[in-house]
This record gives C-alpha cells, sequence and structure tokens, in this order.
C-alpha cells in the first residue's frame, strides 16, 4: 500500500511528465543561447538591441549579480555544490507532487531546476558562468548582465509565489468542511 504524497501511488500522473519536458527543454535553450554568444562575440562586445536592452558576453565568476567575483576560486566549488544540493532537492520535491492539482509549482520548479543546471553546466566546465543579456537604463544605469538560466530561476521564482498566494486564497475561500477534504 502507498502512502499518502508517494509519487509511486497509484492513479497518479507522474509529475515528471510535466517538469522534465520543460527543465530539459530550458536547459537546451540555456547552453544554445550560450554557445551562439561565444561563438559570435568576443568579451565585452555590444550589440544595442532596443535603447534599453544590450547582447554582450560576459563571464561571471560570481553568483548573481557578480557576488564574490574577484574571490580566488574557491567560489566556483561552493555555488558548485549549492547548485547540486538544490537541484537534488527540487528533483525529490517534484517527485512527490501530483500532477493534476499543482502544475504551477511544478512548472515553477521544472525551471528553477534548469537554471540551476544551466549554470552549474557553465560553472563544472569552463569554470564561470556566460551571461549576455544586458539591461540599462539610458547608458548610466545598468543591472548585472544574465542569460536564460537566470530568467529561467527568476520566472520559476515568480510561478512559486504565485502558487502560494494562489494556494493561499484556496484555504481562506474554503469553508472547514472542505479543508477536512
Amino acid at each position: 500500500m502507498s502512502a499518502p504524497g508517494d509519487p509511486a501511488a497509484p492513479g497518479r500522473p507522474s509529475s515528471a511528465r510535466l517538469w522534465a519536458p520543460i527543465s530539459a527543454a530550458t536547459l537546451a535553450l540555456d547552453q544554445l543561447s550560450k554557445a551562439w554568444i561565444v561563438a559570435h562575440f568576443r568579451p565585452l562586445e555590444v550589440l544595442p538591441v532596443l535603447p534599453v536592452l544590450n547582447i554582450t558576453l560576459r563571464y561571471n565568476r560570481g553568483a548573481a549579480w557578480s557576488i564574490l567575483e574577484g574571490a580566488s576560486g574557491w567560489q566556483r566549488w561552493l555555488f558548485s555544490g549549492l547548485a547540486i544540493a538544490v537541484g537534488a532537492g527540487i528533483v525529490l520535491w517534484l517527485r512527490r507532487l501530483d500532477a493534476r492539482t499543482q502544475r504551477l509549482l511544478i512548472v515553477g520548479l521544472g525551471l528553477i531546476l534548469a537554471g540551476a543546471l544551466g549554470n552549474l553546466a557553465d560553472r563544472l566546465r569552463i569554470g564561470h558562468v556566460i551571461d549576455f543579456i544586458e539591461v540599462h537604463w539610458r547608458d548610466a544605469y545598468f543591472f548585472p548582465a544574465f542569460n536564460v538560466a537566470d530568467s529561467a530561476i527568476t520566472v520559476g521564482a515568480a510561478l512559486l509565489l504565485l502558487d502560494a498566494w494562489l494556494e493561499g486564497r484556496r484555504k481562506s475561500s474554503a469553508t472547514p468542511a472542505q479543508e477536512k477534504r
């Protein structure tokens, strides 16, 4: 007999049918876009796309917003270890979710997983993360460059917040009899 929350529970569709293709497609897009940028741009070369958006090849040895960029190299292994631990935790979490009722949560976690794996692949393969999307305002205020993996993590986190908000609304509007089911 299966325990509640058991990923092998009979009649429960696997969440992998939803998150695996999303994660795989996002990871592929991330890695292909980085390969294309490296093949076609020199470091710090700038291609203006919109008045507020440039494409520019940058290498980030740190974490988000270049945190610890100037460290001596140990940060590569710290961030790689964190990505592996977070990725493993997300996969375990995803395996316990019900694809029928938790789609938004599954998609959000799948995007975060893909983003973590995309940047992990860079760190392990070349020792730094490839960034190339640069948002700015009037050539004076620049947001740190980012990539598809970073975007996936951001969108995934937003979906997790939206899912939590919607879940809170569902619970607050449910009657006490409905909550006991």
